[in-house]
């Protein structure tokens, strides 16, 4: 075994896990002596590489998870998971396992193995079968919940941050779409390879988790001159505009990467997840005129720019007036309330499409706003900032909800999570 090897082992294998080790064969130094991967075994995973000939790769390793500032996707799938194992080492264990499925499905692999004769049901579900990786990522997370659970042993590693959303304005939240132990979100270009990848990722661990909640999602960012625009939402207008820069490491260091004693030492590189599920009362806005939708927005539909404004990312000035002395950006719009707060938050926002509703025929359409910051404090600041007062409350209704740990990048020999069992 190299020296490198040996550091490695040294860095990443407790007392426990030795004995753990040399425990799994009656020539338990043999383990060690077959390298690395037969290592990883013996601690319950495998490590697998990421392949950086697949085609639409996107790697897994790395200092941050991916799908945080990843060019925006076309597709989502988001999925709200409860926890059914008993211990902590059990749920240390499920991260183990999927940690290489992770890698796997973001490669566009198909995780199949069949069996001579095929009498045993498949490892892979098979609908992703000549698809490529499509760009897949696959961000996890964990919720206030799961700090609660006794049986787990984890309630002093909680962050004091990561508690339940408060109630706001508009709210009404329905309890089949709110909270959850863990989130993956999955996103890629084909809404099939998202589906497909947090499927699998369930499916392999059968009666260690179950569903909670889960929302498909959609988006596509028009091209202009070969240069991507800002995305547009079911109200047709541009949702995104004042992002921070995912290419700027000083506005992510600001406001999404948790820095060195910002949180528990666990979190450090993470970021937290807010996801709400927003109800657009499509019928109602489609009877609004033009320039009440836009009064709504305190910006142009078309042009996405400030109200008196001519561009997108023109400076927004509040107190702009038309020739006869009128504010050009109402003080009740949604961006003039917004920008009471300094706070921000980088947004990954996405529509759904789910039916009607069944007791009003309505369209169940709206938003899954999903967003990220180093703080929930930073998306509960300029949620309150809207209020009542926001002229956009009229058109849209809460529906679900949830926030979330993401942990950091996972790097090559580790697995999801792990900071989380072996820090404080």
């Amino acid at each position: 075994m190299t020296s490198n090897d040996e550091k490695w082992l040294e860095k990443k294998i407790s007392r426990r896990d030795m004995l753990k080790i040399a425990g799994a064969s009656a020539a338990g130094a043999a383990v060690f002596a077959s390298g690395m991967g037969n290592v990883a075994k013996a601690l319950g995973f495998e490590i697998f590489e990421d392949d950086s000939t697949a085609t639409n790769k996107i790697l897994f390793y790395g200092k941050h998870q991916s799908g945080i500032t990843t060019d925006a996707p076309s597709h989502v799938y988001f999925a709200s998971l409860n926890v059914l194992v008993q211990s902590q080492s059990e749920l240390q264990e499920l991260f183990k396992m999927w940690t290489p499925l992770a890698v796997r499905l973001m490669n566009g692999e198909q995780l199949e193995e069949l069996s001579k004769g095929g009498f045993t049901p498949p490892k892979d579900t098979g609908e992703s079968k000549g698809l490529d990786a499509s760009n897949l990522t696959l961000t996890f997370g964990v919720g206030p919940s799961l700090f609660n659970n006794q049986k787990l042993g984890l309630g002093l590693k909680r962050p004091a941050e990561l508690k339940e959303l408060p109630h706001f304005p508009k709210d009404q939240i329905d309890e089949k779409y709110a909270g959850g132990d863990i989130c993956i979100q999955a996103c890629a270009d084909d809404p099939q390879v998202a589906f497909h990848a947090v499927r699998n990722l369930v499916r392999a661990a059968s009666g260690k988790v179950s569903l909670q909640w889960t929302q498909t999602g959609f988006t596509s960012t028009p091209k202009r001159k070969n240069k991507k625009e800002t995305p547009r939402n079911l109200f047709a207008f541009k949702d995104g505009t004042v992002n921070p820069s995912p290419k700027s490491a000083s506005d992510m260091k600001e406001v999404v990467w948790v820095q060195p004693n910002e949180s528990k030492s666990w979190m450090t590189n993470g970021t937290y997840l807010v996801v709400r599920k927003i109800q657009m009362h499509l019928e109602t806005w489609d009877r609004t005129s033009l320039q009440g939708q836009e009064a709504t927005f305190g910006r142009h539909r078309d042009s996405g720019a400030p109200l008196g404004s001519k561009k997108e990312f023109d400076e927004v000035d509040l107190n702009a007036k038309d020739e006869k002395g009128n504010p050009h950006i109402p003080a009740n719009s949604h961006m003039a309330l917004a920008r009471k707060v300094k706070d921000r938050i980088m947004r990954r926002g996405f529509s759904y499409s789910s039916g009607l509703i069944d007791e009003t025929g309505a369209y169940d359409a709206g938003l899954l706003f999903i967003s990220f910051q180093k703080n929930p404090k930073q998306f509960i600041n300029i949620q309150s900032a809207l209020g009542r007062d926001d002229m956009l409350n009229e058109y849209i209704t809460h529906r679900g909800s949830g926030v979330f740990a993401c942990f950091p990048g996972i790097q090559k020999g580790s697995y999801i999570g792990e900071q989380l069992f072996n820090i404080l």
